[in-house]
């Protein structure tokens, strides 16, 4: 088939810099790949927006990336993996004009591997306000493990504390502890927290440091980079159509300076964006 001559980069998709988190645990454990990372800065956060504007955002996300020339997209977004996701896998690429290529997320990944972490089947997830409404993880988890028992609780502050470079600020340890304590008074119980946000690693150490010895933290960076690793390995066809060079782009809906600045900082290393529009 003509259109799977070419090759190209694997698209991550974040509404902000949270996906990079994501993009970073992918790119240590596939590091031959090509990427492109894409941040709609100019309009985030997700988290508080409607499932139809999460949803038109993120096909128009999606949709550029494609013209990027990827195959495979993944939403490092919880968010668009919550609202979107299955959407754009059932309505939209079947009749797009390569119904062969793929969309991600990354809350499926994190389900599957709870049954092998969590003894007591009580798991918690911290998130922002539009994952945890969604009841996404809810859902997933009851699907592979019904008798799991599920507590989501939104955590409005930490997207912020991270953004404004205050994770490590000790403002940070108040919200922190706040929420730790509040989700484990709702279900004492709980031996597994999923940080359903892509931005929440970069609060890890603070995390760490108020949760209860014995309880588990679950990251979707390496989960999803895991995740994608057996993918491929199953899916020979596509990934026989992923470019590699190891090559990474950056491209963000707002400011390109200022995301370079920003995303320097979940990637431990300078960085240069180029600024594009979404439509």
């Amino acid at each position: 088939m003509q259109h799977s001559a070419t090759c190209g980069p694997i698209g991550v998709f974040d509404s902000g810099y949270g996906g990079l988190t994501i993009l970073e645990g992918i790119r240590k454990m596939l590091p031959q790949y090509d990427y492109v990372y894409l941040g709609d800065n100019a309009r985030t956060p997700y988290g508080t927006r409607s499932f139809d504007i999460v949803y038109r955002f993120t096909l128009q996300a999606v949709n550029r990336l494609f013209d990027e020339g990827c195959p495979l997209v993944i939403l490092g977004c919880n968010t668009a993996s919550a609202k979107a996701l299955r959407s754009i896998q059932q309505n939209d690429l079947p009749c797009s004009a390569d119904p062969s290529r793929r969309v991600l997320g990354v809350i499926r990944p994190t389900v599957e591997r709870l049954s092998e972490i969590s003894r007591t089947g009580h798991i918690g997830v911290f998130g922002t306000p539009g994952t945890i409404q969604s009841r996404s993880y809810d859902i997933e988890i009851s699907k592979i493990n019904p008798d799991f028992v599920t507590t989501g609780h939104a955590c409005p502050m930490w997207v912020p504390l991270v953004e404004n470079n205050e994770a490590e600020s000790d403002g940070a340890d108040y919200f922190v502890r706040q929420e730790i304590d509040r989700l484990l008074a709702a279900d004492p119980e709980i031996d597994t927290i999923i940080l359903g946000c892509t931005h929440y690693p970069l609060l890890e150490q603070k995390i760490r440091k108020y949760l209860p010895e014995g309880i588990n933290l679950v990251m979707q960076g390496e989960i999803t980079a895991v995740s994608l690793a057996d993918y491929l390995q199953r899916h020979p066809e596509m990934e026989r159509r992923i470019s590699r060079e190891g090559s990474c782009r950056y491209l963000t809906t707002e400011n390109a300076e200022k995301f370079s600045s920003m995303a320097s900082v979940f990637l431990h290393q300078p960085i240069e964006a180029t600024q594009v529009r979404l439509s």
